[in-house]
């Protein structure tokens, strides 16, 4: 790509993360290989951002905030749940009458770390942090 088609990939970036889309290598190797109009290589992508760190950083995020990580603990859950059907059958609640409220449900054992490219200005305004650390958001 020339220097004109690799400002147009960094604004593409900044607008994505602006729009909270988090893009990883392969969103960025494809969007690539469409301005190059031909497949760019992986190690293409890694010498891109070596190329422009005053304007891009990769950050790892994963698919829960670690502080719900800490508090996840299957025994703990399987308290919750023991003392809740109790609960329910004490107080004559029928299953189908329970919602989930918490959109992100529960998550034991299920993590993983995500690297993610970002516009070193818009991360550095802090206006889209929260979604690396939570990428499972609303």
């Amino acid at each position: 790509l020339n220097l004109q088609q690799e400002d147009k990939l960094i604004r593409y970036i900044e607008r994505y993360i602006r729009d909270s889309v988090l893009p990883t290598q392969s969103i960025l190797k494809n969007f690539s290989s469409v301005v190059a109009q031909q497949e760019v290589s992986e190690s293409w992508i890694t010498w891109f951002q070596h190329r422009h760190p005053d304007k891009l950083i990769t950050k790892y995020n994963t698919s829960i905030d670690y502080r719900r990580h800490l508090a996840d603990n299957k025994y703990k859950y399987k308290l919750y749940f023991n003392l809740l059907h109790s609960k329910m059958r004490e107080h004559g609640i029928d299953k189908r009458n329970t919602y989930n409220i918490d959109k992100k449900g529960f998550y034991v054992s299920i993590t993983h770390h995500t690297k993610r490219i970002f516009s070193k200005a818009v991360y550095e305004l802090k206006e889209r942090t929260a979604a690396i650390r939570d990428s499972n958001r609303e």
